[in-house]
């Protein structure tokens, strides 16, 4: 065959990473070839070599109703300093990778108004005695009234303080895990994602769950120690730390993983 004119073909797909270009006699379906980027990071149970053109961060649940005042949490008096002390490093960690091309996923709880997707076993630990809101329920804190967990409510929005990209991902869940019936799993395929750093609240909880489920799906997994929290006792952190170096990946801080972001870590 002979070669065909490349002078006007189109790009479908996600450009870069996967992509047709199409003309009106021919489809070339070579995806484009990305040279890897390395960087080398300290971290548990050992040091780490990433590709960095294959590596990106899911940022879980950091969302008003688990983290700011006037949210759901601190209306049941539980204290959400662990979860407003991720704010910094989460914002120096998410502005390098950036600067990098490295995409930065938003996972958010944002469930229906109507709860139809929703399991009693899911609903439950929002409302274990029946008498509370509930996921999307109406929630009074601080005079004001919002949706708990609501898409699209005040409550499901990112907490004020993290810098957010224009080019950032953004998807909901309705479950503990990210990668139970939404797109998450699609998204990083489409763009040849291989590793996941991973950061937010609660890191027993959803960090957990949703790191195990990578896990299981065939990715590399690493959590960022210091830009993740848990309302819960310090043990089930030390626990969760322990799984994941154990079972599921790896560990780092966001100093170590800056430094190997540095441009001689690469």
């Amino acid at each position: 065959m002979d070669s065909p004119d490349t002078s006007d073909w189109t790009a479908l797909g996600t450009v870069g990473r996967n992509t047709y270009r199409v003309s009106d006699a021919c489809v070339d379906m070579r995806r484009p070839s990305r040279a890897p980027r390395t960087a080398a990071l300290e971290a548990l149970p050992q040091k780490l070599l990433l590709d960095l053109s294959r590596t990106a961060i899911v940022v879980i649940d950091m969302q008003n109703d688990f983290c700011a005042p006037g949210g759901w949490i601190e209306s049941l008096g539980i204290d959400i300093a662990p979860a407003a002390a991720l704010v910094a490093p989460i914002n120096r960690v998410t502005t390098r990778l950036r600067q990098l091309d490295i995409p930065i996923v938003w996972l958010n709880w944002g469930v229906r108004a109507d709860r139809l997707n929703l399991s009693p076993g899911t609903q439950h630990p929002f409302n274990p005695h029946g008498g509370g809101p509930g996921l999307a329920g109406v929630v009074t804190s601080r005079s004001s009234e919002h949706r708990l967990l609501q898409s699209g409510s005040w409550g499901a929005q990112i907490v004020e303080g993290l810098v957010k990209g224009a080019q950032d991902i953004h998807v909901d869940k309705h479950r503990i895990s990210g990668f139970w019936d939404t797109p998450l799993e699609a998204i990083l395929r489409n763009m040849d994602i291989t590793t996941l750093l991973f950061a937010g609240i609660n890191a027993d909880h959803c960090v957990l769950g949703t790191l195990m489920d990578a896990n299981f799906h065939g990715f590399d997994t690493i959590l960022i120690q210091d830009c993740t929290a848990t309302t819960s006792p310090d043990f089930c952190l030390q626990a969760t730390l322990h799984n994941v170096r154990f079972c599921f990946g790896f560990t780092t801080t966001s100093v170590e993983l800056l430094e190997g972001l540095a441009p001689n870590g690469e």
